[in-house]
């Protein structure tokens, strides 16, 4: 979750809204995304990575 994204300070007053807060902070701890396993080959040599990058403009020339 961006916390940085909070830059205001907001004033929660009232039962109600106590409640409507606190409810969306446990529904939002609650609701965590799983980790999804991605398979990455780190490119080190200068070679291999001249390669990919050629690759790369290839695949996006038509995106243009």
């Amino acid at each position: 979750m961006a916390t940085s994204s909070i830059t205001k300070n907001f004033v929660i007053s009232g039962q109600r809204q106590v409640e409507m807060f606190a409810d969306a902070i446990e529904a939002s701890a609650n609701d965590q995304t799983p980790s999804i396993k991605v398979n990455a080959t780190f490119l080190t040599n200068p070679k291999d990575i001249a390669k990919f990058m050629q690759k790369r403009k290839k695949a996006n020339a038509g995106s243009k």
